[in-house]
């Protein structure tokens, strides 16, 4: 007798992990099958220090990213972020750069806004295409909502000037590091996503890059 619960319960144990893992190979599922009319194109941008994560607006959901407003021209919006002080000032010294890594007072995303081709548009960039299902997307799109810093008065966060006449700077949320970098968010949204990226192995735009490889050349 003793042994036959002892049976059933390993059995039921063993039902409940299968379970647990489909549940959970379910919700990181991220792929599509190229016939699949939803799925929705993602490129990340990256050069030798700086990565950014590219959408087509028209995929887009307004009521999720109101901001998008700002940009009523734009066929492309760029996303990426960084340390408030530091990543909207070009002419930043090497003093604001140690504040931003040591001890940083803030985050902010820089939203571009562009018409032109994306590989037109970054000419000199290293761009990665990849291609998420539904769900996937309705994920990544729930991270970049959410890495805005809004008010509870206003729908809309508040925009100053951007690096370029079509961009703009938003208060974001989490705070910038030596070790929580501009790539270390890119890993994380895809990480989020349910993408097989390791978001605390990422710092620089390399690591995101090898990261990015085993995706591309996954079999």
């Amino acid at each position: 007798m003793i042994q036959s619960a002892t049976g059933r319960r390993i059995l039921l144990l063993s039902l409940a992990f299968c379970l647990l893992l489909t549940s959970s190979h379910a919700v990181g599922g991220w792929a599509c099958i190229p016939q699949d009319d939803n799925c929705r194109p993602v490129f990340i941008v990256h050069d030798s220090w700086h990565a950014a994560i590219v959408l087509r607006k028209d995929d887009l959901p307004s009521a999720a990213l109101p901001e998008l407003a700002d940009f009523p021209e734009a066929r492309f919006i760029e996303f990426s972020w960084g340390d408030k002080d530091y990543f909207p000032d070009p002419n930043s010294g090497f003093s604001t750069a140690v504040k931003a890594a040591v001890w940083s007072s803030g985050s902010v995303l820089h939203i571009v806004g562009f018409q032109e081709n994306v590989r037109a548009f970054y000419p000199r960039s290293q761009i990665v295409e990849l291609r998420l299902s539904a769900p996937a997307y309705d994920r990544l799109v729930s991270f970049l909502s959410q890495s805005f810093s809004r008010s509870p008065e206003k729908r809309r966060a508040l925009a100053s000037s951007g690096l370029y006449p079509y961009s703009r700077f938003y208060p974001s949320t989490g705070k910038f590091s030596l070790i929580n970098t501009c790539n270390t968010w890119v890993a994380e949204a895809l990480e989020t996503v349910g993408l097989p990226v390791s978001a605390g192995l990422v710092i620089t735009a390399g690591q995101l890059a090898e990261e990015l490889d085993k995706i591309v050349h996954s079999p």
